[in-house]
């Protein structure tokens, strides 16, 4: 039987390989001054990218629970590797179409497929903290960008753009391909110690029939949507809104990366014993209250702390969402079932920075898409509630451990 440690040391490894994904505006600036691309050009490049992480992991799902993590990892370092790589030589080229398959489409399938590999097998290792197993491989995915960030600007100054993508391509694979090596699930035994390979749990076409599915889609996406597009202006809009400066506002994203990750972690550990209901129902009000406070706010301290109070939260609902799909459907195919709630991801990627622009042609400020972003976590809430009342049904109960 592998160490758990090693396993969960292994998921954070795969996990904070594709979450350099979200170090993407480092990279920006050197893109479209060299390349001659548009500042909406380059920015599609993520938009694509994420939006193929949520439908990968929506359509592979049940591929990646049938192949197994560590199939399923080199498939994905395959692909995330292969993207990076082929970034290198579309940059090269200078083409745009290029670009848009090897880093958004060949890349965002690597990106999904990965997500959802380790997060099911480390489950199973931590039967009884399912939220801190699950915390800390997805808290690697948000602390990836810190280390990123600031390797690709120093790479790209030093070496160039291309070679960046070059270098980083086959460091990744490195790091995908050892740690997928060492992924496998572990040796469940009956309650006579016989091993057995049946594990409790409904299958994911039963679950995606279910209300509960549906609800925990729903508050996935919004959380998602309202959170992805703070972050997308939280810059120009600390600048715009409170006048800080672009040096402060750029320390204030790098401190957001810090709660993005760290949400996850501490936010899941709560959940363990709080119960991932509870810990729902307290983001979305949380949020409803930061939300509407945000827009009113002018004061620089009071806006960073709301700000990085609604990214801990929008981080938390990444890392407790495997967890509470587990406690309420089992885990004999949390891989696919996990994969078929991030399609809300791919569509949030979309849909939460289109509804600050929309806000902000429309009325020249971000006042707006916050009291918008607040009213929809008053629904989240009561969904929420409603979850945590009803949720975990008497003909599930008996799924929620192994």
């Amino acid at each position: 039987m592998r160490n758990r440690w090693l396993i969960a040391l292994s998921a954070v490894g795969i996990h904070i390989s594709i979450g350099s994904v979200y170090a993407w505006s480092v990279l920006t600036r050197p893109i479209m001054n060299e390349m001659g691309f548009s500042l909406g050009q380059t920015t599609w490049t993520f938009s694509l990218a994420i939006l193929f992480l949520g439908f990968s992991a929506g359509l592979l799902g049940s591929f990646v629970e049938k192949a197994g993590p560590k199939k399923s990892g080199l498939i994905a370092m395959t692909f995330f590797g292969t993207g990076m790589l082929g970034t290198a030589y579309a940059l090269s080229v200078q083409s745009l179409a290029l670009l848009y398959l090897f880093y958004g489409v060949i890349g965002g399938i690597g990106l999904g497929v990965g997500y959802i590999t380790p997060v099911s097998t480390l489950v199973k290792y931590f039967p009884d903290h399912r939220g801190f197993a699950t915390g800390l491989a997805i808290m690697g995915f948000g602390f990836a960008a810190l280390i990123a960030g600031p390797v690709m600007q120093y790479l790209t100054a030093t070496v160039g753009l291309v070679n960046n993508f070059l270098i980083l391509g086959c460091v990744y694979m490195v790091v995908m391909g050892a740690s997928a090596l060492y992924l496998k699930p572990p040796v469940l035994k009956d309650s006579h110690g016989r091993v057995t390979h049946v594990q409790r749990g409904v299958t994911a076409n039963e679950a995606l029939k279910t209300w509960q599915f549906a609800s925990l889609w729903w508050v996935f996406f919004v959380n998602i949507t309202c959170g992805i597009g703070l972050l997308a202006v939280a810059s120009p809009m600390a600048q715009e809104v409170i006048g800080m400066d672009a040096a402060a506002a750029a320390s204030m994203v790098g401190i957001i990366g810090v709660f993005n990750g760290g949400g996850r972690i501490v936010w899941s550990t709560i959940s363990d014993y709080l119960g991932r209901g509870r810990v729902y129902m307290l983001f979305f009000l949380l949020e409803v209250v930061a939300f509407w406070q945000l827009a009113g706010t002018r004061e620089a301290f009071v806006f960073e702390m709301l700000v990085l109070l609604i990214i801990s939260c929008y981080g938390g609902g990444f890392s407790c969402m495997p967890a509470y799909l587990s406690d309420i459907f089992g885990t004999r195919q949390l891989s696919a079932i996990h994969g078929r709630i991030l399609t809300a991801w791919g569509l949030a990627g979309v849909a939460g920075p289109s509804i600050v622009s929309y806000f902000h042609a429309q009325t020249g400020g971000y006042t707006a898409s916050l009291y918008f972003f607040a009213c929809c976590f008053v629904l989240n809430f009561i969904i929420a509630a409603v979850l945590k009342q009803y949720g975990l049904r008497k003909d599930m109960a008996s799924h929620s451990a192994l």
